[in-house]
């Protein structure tokens, strides 16, 4: 196998490209070859050991830490605002933030004396109330280094926040967890490789700080002569002194830029970067007062009668309905890509503007209630497991914050992932599960969370058929004992007639259905909904013996509806006969018809046969009808239909 990055075989760089990046390269290799070259290595020693170069040092590396200091308890949460909150004068910020990275430094330097100087906005006042005095004391050196070095940590923050989905962050709110335990618990260790690129590319950019330094802060020995700035003094009176201190700032230098090297901002959820390496259980933080949850059973293995949580919600916005349901209730929604079902999860869960849900779970009205009170518990198509912790710390994240103590929150987040069957999975990582145990793990992670209403967002999607099976039955059976109500978003016909009590049928943000799903399977009212269920669906107006379709052609049936009616005629694959004359009988719907695609379904076959005086049709029969029939691609057919097998269902 080919290894990603190298050169393919045969492949040559254009010669008008590689020449001037040779120079390129060239150009930035020649003054550190100077210093290599210029170097009295026989005194390297001697020069760095002196008193004046260890006393800078020392003062380098203060000045550069406190810089760093300061950049992470000021940059980090600039970072997060420019990453995730709109507001007005956001590019205006930004560009704030990129000003000291192209701003001469003595500029900066100027412009700091004009701000924080003895004669400065806020020099005065700082002198009089506090008695600082920034300029010409180490406390100026740390204030010139931040203001140059904080924009590296920002820039590579930001860009690290904007590629981490918030998908993580509003599943660890919908565990119950508050904003505060949100960053500190996922949002931080996920973008841990980013923050460390941004640290480190600060703290070097604050040790080699020179300009602004010298500007603002002077150049005093001891107090803010750090080591650029002995460098420059050193150059008039000991070149050769000047040149291995030089050295050592340019290894400092490489040695950083190498260690981040692929790492400059980090990638989101990577766990093979410093996240791996994250607190062993940085799900504790000392953050907020967590939220009381519901007493659980004594035996989470034991069976209980769940405490019922009945539903109503008035959704409003893009998605319109009112929705009412009692505790134990399973509701399967489906429709169309765009039909609003994502919408309708995320204005129940409140983190939508497109939609707006006034919502009540039982006797309480959790309408005005942070995503993170409502107790409505959401696990997305992925799961959106935290790939920082294993499948027990996940499973326990939102007991842990409501407040449960750790080793009990352990304990019953163990014994749902028992009860899943993924238990002998605690210690694993996300990354090191199959799609079929991370699913089950995330369903774990949400019942433990005690939640008054579940919403499962295509839970099963990213599963093969065996793996489905399972987990489906798994489902059931959990579902059976949940006391909320629970909503499925599903494409899968056999998911929302196994699973579900009610099938919830959404088409441009409104409700076409809300029926059992027996009664969705014999009338359905959606064209989509028929063919999910694998139905012919052909729209149309009702006349006195059937349809007159919309696609052109007329349609009988035994139970015609009023006439001018709006109508969905429903017709079952297998009950559509193929012949290769034109049959004669009984059948009042006869088409000539083109065989378009032959696909496998099971022990049968499907054909998809076009017609001009009919619409597309989908007809099943056996390999063997299929054989006898010479049928194939592009084969000339007849089809019919009685009327007894076509039902009309009013739209």
């Amino acid at each position: 196998m080919r290894r990603p990055g190298r050169r393919t075989a045969g492949a040559r760089a254009p010669l008008l490209l590689t020449v001037p990046a040779l120079l390129a390269v060239a150009f930035l290799m020649l003054p550190l070859a100077g210093i290599l070259v210029r170097t009295s290595w026989g005194e390297l020693g001697a020069h760095l050991t002196a008193e004046a170069t260890t006393e800078a040092l020392r003062l380098s590396l203060l000045v550069s830490l406190w810089a760093l200091g300061l950049s992470l308890l000021l940059g980090v949460p600039l970072a997060w605002l420019l990453a995730r909150v709109p507001f007005p004068g956001k590019a205006f910020v930004r560009s704030l933030v990129l000003l000291p990275m192209v701003l001469p430094p003595t500029v900066g330097g100027v412009a700091l004396l004009l701000a924080f100087g003895r004669r400065g906005l806020l020099g005065p006042w700082l002198e009089d109330t506090f008695g600082v005095t920034l300029p010409f004391h180490t406390s100026g050196a740390v204030l010139a280094a931040t203001f140059v070095a904080m924009p590296f940590l920002v820039i590579s923050l930001e860009g690290a926040l904007g590629g981490l989905r918030p998908r993580y962050e509003e599943t660890a709110a919908s565990l119950g967890a508050s904003p505060v335990r949100v960053f500190l618990t996922v949002t931080l260790p996920m973008v841990a490789p980013g923050l460390i690129a941004g640290a480190a590319l600060t703290w070097a950019r604050a040790l080699g700080e020179f300009g602004a330094t010298i500007t603002f802060a002077g150049n005093l020995p001891g107090t803010t002569q750090t080591l650029p700035l002995q460098v420059y003094l050193l150059l008039q009176d000991s070149p050769e002194a000047a040149t291995s201190v030089s050295l050592l700032l340019l290894a400092i230098a490489m040695i950083v830029l190498i260690a981040l090297r692929g790492r400059w901002t980090g990638t989101p959820g990577d766990h093979r970067g410093p996240v791996s390496r994250a607190s062993a259980h940085p799900e504790e933080p000392a953050a907020t007062v967590p939220d009381p949850l519901p007493a659980p059973a004594a035996d989470p293995l034991t069976k209980v009668v769940p405490e019922a949580w009945p539903l109503h919600a008035d959704v409003t916005g893009f998605t319109h309905l009112t929705l009412d349901a009692p505790g134990s209730t399973t509701i399967a929604v489906v429709g169309p890509n765009g039909a609003g079902k994502t919408t309708l999860l995320r204005a129940l869960l409140g983190l939508t503007p497109r939609a707006h849900a006034a919502l009540r779970l039982g006797d309480s009205d959790v309408t005005g209630l942070p995503p993170h009170r409502r107790g409505v518990a959401w696990v997305p198509q992925d799961g959106a497991l935290f790939p920082h912790l294993s499948a027990l710390a996940n499973t326990a994240y939102g007991l842990r914050a409501h407040g449960v103590p750790r080793a009990a929150a352990r304990r019953e987040a163990q014994d749902w992932l028992d009860r899943l069957g993924v238990g002998h999975l605690a210690h694993r990582k996300p990354a090191q599960l199959s799609g079929g145990q991370a699913q089950r793990v995330a369903l774990a992670r949400a019942l433990a969370a005690r939640p008054r209403l579940l919403l499962l967002d295509e839970p099963l999607a990213a599963l093969d058929q065996t793996t489905r099976a399972r987990v489906r039955h798994t489902l059931r059976g959990h579902l059976a004992d949940f006391g909320g109500v629970c909503l499925i978003v599903t494409h899968d016909p056999v998911e929302a007639v196994s699973l579900a009590d009610r099938v919830l049928v959404l088409e441009d943000g409104r409700v076409l259905q809300d029926e059992p799903p027996a009664e969705v399977t014999r009338h359905p009212r959606s064209p989509w909904v028929a063919r999910m269920l694998g139905r012919n669906a052909w729209p149309g107006t009702a006349t006195a013996t059937g349809l007159a379709l919309e696609g052109g052609g007329h349609l009988v049936v035994a139970e015609p509806l009023p006439a001018g009616t709006d109508a969905l005629a429903v017709i079952a694959p297998e009950a559509v006969s193929v012949h290769r004359e034109r049959p004669t009988g009984s059948p009042r719907n006869v088409w000539p018809g083109t065989v378009r695609e032959i696909t496998s379904g099971g022990s049968r076959l499907r054909l998809l046969i076009t017609s001009a005086e009919a619409p597309d049709l989908v007809a099943e029969i056996t390999p063997g009808a299929a054989a006898d029939l010479g049928i194939a691609d592009g084969s000339t057919v007849w089809t019919s239909v009685k009327a007894t097998e076509a039902t009309a269902v009013p739209l």
